[in-house]
């Protein structure tokens, strides 16, 4: 009998079938996902005006310099984007990132002590997902200063999604987990998102920003 590969037709038709399933899945998920992050963003920033007055005139009294904090950021595709914060620090703050601080109550200013354990610094960033540069729900964005753990997400092409205000890493440990356990957490969003998903970060986001756990100083 001769020992040749059998090309089998149904099995090729069956491989392309899957494949067009998965793209129109991917693209209707993408869509839904823009289109909530657009709703919930121009919602958010009304709703939260009030929120947007208050902050920036007691971060005004309290200290010099800028209401809006801009870092770059690592974003989509590892591509530098100025992502936007309440500042919640005195300007001579050093430019690192959050876990390597060993003395940042020195730099924290009052108004910054509360908006960071209530999340309300992380508000500005609506503008951010209004402009397409952010999602509500996608991995953090670093600093370009973090090279090892942009390199460790690019290995496992975690930056080709948006990033986001919250994500799976930020409800199973947040500040309180390695670049390795991040990038795991990042990894198994990447491979199993979905609008379900979004919707069940962002609850548990809200229950652990209410609880206040998992934030450093």
């Amino acid at each position: 009998m001769d020992n040749k590969l059998i090309y089998n037709k149904d099995a090729s038709v069956a491989k392309a079938s899957d494949v067009k399933s998965y793209k129109e899945i991917n693209f209707i998920y993408k869509f839904i996902k823009r289109f909530f992050d657009i709703v919930c963003s121009i919602l958010g920033i009304i709703v939260l005006s009030p929120i947007f007055i208050i902050v920036s005139i007691l971060i005004k009294l309290e200290s010099k310099g800028p209401i809006i904090f801009k870092q770059l950021r690592a974003g989509k595709n590892s591509k530098p984007f100025y992502i936007y914060k309440f500042r919640s620090m005195k300007i001579e703050t050093p430019n690192i990132a959050t876990n390597d601080f060993t003395n940042s109550h020195v730099y924290i200013t009052k108004i910054g002590k509360i908006i960071r354990k209530t999340s309300i610094d992380e508000i500005p960033q609506l503008f951010n997902i209004l402009k397409g540069d952010m999602s509500i729900v996608g991995p953090r964005p670093v600093i370009l200063e973090e090279v090892d753990l942009i390199e460790l997400r690019q290995s496992y092409n975690i930056d080709k999604i948006l990033p986001g205000i919250t994500g799976w890493a930020q409800i199973n440990g947040r500040d309180n987990i390695g670049n390795e356990e991040k990038v795991k957490y990042d990894y198994e969003y990447l491979v199993n998102k979905s609008f379900i998903m979004d919707l069940y970060i962002i609850v548990m986001t809200a229950l652990k920003v209410l609880k206040r756990s998992d934030i450093k100083d």
